[in-house]
């Protein structure tokens, strides 16, 4: 198999990684470590943007439409480094007028506190960690917060000057009932975040609740909970974009967006991964930084841990299983042009999934059927076997 069609330059982001919580949360299978008793913030601000220096060239003369600070909890570092963080990438690479910079952020009174200042650093949008307004369910997740702080800091966060912000809210948690799951979504939408990422709670491996499996809902019941909630948030004004994505009209996140439809990003700090499209060479490679902070900060090592090229071969999966997150339709020409490949190369399996109901062909696009968003993993599966 062989590229046929050439490979363009998608939008860049860029995804920076601070490390640090305060305490593992036993569900969590991001590269986070609980925090020492003091934040080496000014040494891994200098590390990041010494990061960032080492992978200049991959930006080929781009701007960036968004930035995306991850974590761990990125709101333990101070509005001040947040600020100059911001600044000295911005000396770097030249942001798009209408940049979108996202700080996660966790819901305690210590975080909330620092929400204005985070503002006045360059972030236009907080994405926060609620997970659960019920306090006997934040314990069991290990959330350190309440439910009060969560309302709090959502009632800080309408209150200052945003272009948006962001809810995290699980469902299908440990002995959750259908009517709990509702009364914490009802919760949420009576706050009026502009935007809400609403999950299902899934047991990753190498964490604790892998190694100690809570009580989950039956499959009737989470189903029951994914229906339900589907019809309170869109009778709520909230539109589903992506798998477990609602936004308000104009608030979708394009952070996230830019990775679903296979666009180029950074990735810098600890773990963090980048994928970069390459014209000259009619590549994409993809980047991993070391992940450990120790390992990170160690001046005498190099901060990426492995880069490898993209095999032609899992150009066509990856592009789908990111594409067919998305609920709108997938143009066809996006394909060889994210990919470098001929839509030849994906024709029969395409033509499984059309056949098999889960993929409409309306000319020029491809939809994914209500099947098809249900049983996403079924097409992917199908993607995976091609010809």
């Amino acid at each position: 198999m062989s590229g046929s069609h050439p490979l363009l330059l998608p939008p860049l982001s860029l995804y920076i990684h601070i490390p640090w919580c305060v305490q593992k949360c036993p569900y969590c299978d991001f590269n986070s470590h609980a925090q020492p008793d003091v934040i080496p913030e000014q040494a891994y601000i200098a590390r990041l943007i010494d990061d960032l220096e080492a992978d200049l060239h991959y930006v080929q003369d781009r701007s960036l439409t968004s930035i995306f600070i991850g974590g761990g909890t990125p709101s333990l570092f101070s509005a001040e480094g947040i600020a100059k963080l911001l600044a000295q990438v911005k000396a770097r690479i030249p942001f798009a007028e209408d940049i979108e910079i996202t700080l996660e952020a966790n819901p305690g009174t210590f975080e909330t506190e620092r929400f204005s200042g985070f503002v006045d650093a360059g972030v236009n949008r907080l994405s926060i960690g609620v997970q659960s307004l019920q306090a006997h369910q934040l314990q069991r997740l290990g959330r350190i917060h309440d439910p009060i702080q969560a309302k709090t800091a959502a009632h800080h966060a309408a209150k200052i000057p945003l272009h948006s912000f962001n809810l995290d809210l699980m469902h299908g948690l440990p002995d959750q009932t259908l009517t709990s799951a509702m009364g914490d979504l009802d919760g949420i939408i009576a706050l009026s975040p502009p935007h809400i990422s609403w999950y299902q709670l899934t047991i990753e491996p190498n964490t604790l609740f892998a190694s100690k499996p809570p009580v989950l809902p039956d499959d009737d019941t989470l189903w029951a909970i994914y229906e339900q909630g589907h019809q309170r948030l869109a009778a709520a004004g909230y539109e589903q974009y992506e798998v477990s994505a609602y936004g308000k009209p104009g608030h979708r996140g394009r952070h996230n967006i830019n990775y679903w439809q296979f666009g180029d990003y950074l990735g810098i700090g600890c773990g963090a991964h980048g994928k970069i499209t390459r014209p000259e060479e009619q590549d994409i490679i993809r980047t991993e930084k070391v992940k450990h902070p120790r390992g990170y900060l160690d001046l005498t090592r190099d901060m990426t841990f492995k880069r490898w090229t993209v095999t032609e071969s899992d150009r066509t999966f990856e592009y789908f299983m990111n594409r067919l997150r998305l609920l709108e339709p997938v143009p066809k020409h996006e394909f060889s042009e994210r990919t470098g490949l001929s839509i030849g190369v994906a024709e029969r399996a395409l033509e499984r999934a059309i056949v098999g109901g889960y993929l409409d062909d309306q000319g020029t696009t491809w939809q994914t059927t209500a099947q098809g968003r249900l049983y996403l993993n079924h097409v992917l599966t199908e993607l995976l076997e091609t010809d």
